[in-house]
Order: structure tokens, then sequence, then C-alpha cells
């Protein structure tokens, strides 16, 4: 092969890998890709939890979830089930949605489609004999959704579904009052909110701040007239 037409031809492939990743884009997620953003139902918001199951951080979520009589959806990592498959069990009991976040908590930045097939198909599996059901959701780590893991989760007939607000709850320093000031601007009806029941890829203990934040989103969700619960509850439209 010719000098300079390799380097062309992967600059190319890595282009096409990369570009679902746009929909990441606040802009697109407004204005062309509302589905895949998470926008639903304008008197609802979709409360999701990402990184777990979690056996530090995800019971007492749990619990402060039972105490504000309200339901969320958890996108499980495979490998975090693996380790702590008694919580995810607990998840399940409890009356919360489980969905698919990949087996690794990693950026997917080069072409590796059999790989992702592989690793999302074996994720999507654990999650199925968790829940006993097929999950119906997929949200690949940090919201970078490339050509390759679009793929797969079509073939395996997850809809992905990424966010339209967060609360930074990952960063060193959030509180419980920070990371609702970071969320609450966008904490609008239709909203899919993320946060974190884990600190396995965030600052240690962090998920302590997503706890203390969680009667301030129950509080606001009510004082403006909305529900706040599952993607399952959400009505997010089908491509």
């Amino acid at each position: 092969m010719r000098a300079g037409v390799l380097p062309g031809t992967a600059a190319a492939v890595e282009l096409l890998h990369l570009a679902p990743a746009a929909v990441r884009l606040p802009p697109v997620k407004r204005l062309a890709a509302r589905r895949t953003a998470g926008y639903g139902d304008p008197r609802h918001i979709a409360l999701t939890f990402d990184d777990g199951p979690d056996p530090r951080g995800t019971p007492p979520i749990l619990d402060a979830l039972d105490s504000l009589g309200v339901h969320a959806t958890f996108f499980l990592l495979g490998a975090m089930l693996e380790r702590a498959p008694d919580v995810g069990r607990e998840l399940v009991a409890r009356g919360h949605e489980v969905a698919v976040h990949g087996w690794y908590h990693r950026r997917q930045y080069r072409p590796a489609p059999a790989r992702d097939l592989r690793e999302l198909r074996r994720a999507t599996e654990a999650v199925t004999d968790l829940a006993g059901t097929r999950p119906h959701w997929y949200r690949p780590p940090y919201g970078v959704l490339t050509a390759g893991l679009a793929l797969a989760a079509h073939r395996l007939g997850l809809r992905t579904v990424l966010w339209t607000a967060w609360g930074r709850d990952w960063e060193r320093g959030a509180t419980g009052p920070s990371v609702y000031a970071t969320a609450r601007p966008h904490l609008v009806g239709g909203a899919t909110l993320l946060l974190h029941d884990s600190d396995d890829t965030s600052a240690p203990d962090s998920w302590r701040a997503t706890l203390a934040a969680l009667p301030l989103i129950a509080a606001h969700c009510r004082a403006h007239d909305l529900t706040l619960g599952p993607l399952r509850d959400h009505a997010v439209p089908r491509g």
C-alpha cells in the first residue's frame, strides 16, 4: 500500500467509528437526537444511576429511594454485577428497573466491533439472568456511542439512551446541594437525569453526595408537579 494511504484510511475509519458520539453534544441532543438523549413524558423525570451495583454505595441509595417512594433505572456494569450479585438481586427485589452499561467502564475510542459485540452481549446476558427478562436500555460508558457499540446494541435489541441532566456527582468535592444545583436548571418535564450509585470510576465516596441530593431532587419534582421514576415510565418515543 502506498505511503500516506494507510494513515488516511485509518483516520477515516476512526472518524466513522466516532461519528455517533456526536449525539452526546447538547445541541445535537436537543435538536436531532431527542430519543437517544432521553427526552420523554413532559410530566415525568426519569431517574437513572450508572456504574453499579456497588456494595457500598447502592444499598444506602436503595434505602433512600424507598423512603422517598421512588423507583429508578440502574445501568449496571457486568464486571460490577459479577462482584456483587446480591446487590443486583436486591435492586430487582425492590422493584427497580435494570439496564445495561457494558461489561467494563472504558472509553472505546478505537474500532473493535467484535469486542464491542462480545462484551455487550455478555453484559446483556448477565442483566437478563439477574432480572429474568431481557433489558430494554443501554447507555455506553461516558456517553460515548461509537459505531461499533451502536451496531452491537441494535443487534442485541437494546435501545440506547443517554441523559439530558446530570449533577456532576462523580467529582471530588461534590455535595448534595452542589449536585442538585448543577442538575436543577435541567430538571424539567421530559428530562432524564444521570446520577451514580458507585464510586468505582468516580472520586472516593462520591456516592454520598448523590445520596444527599436525592431528597432535594424529589422535593423539586413535587414542587413542579412532576413525577420521578424509571425509564420504563418515561414514554421515550421509539425510533
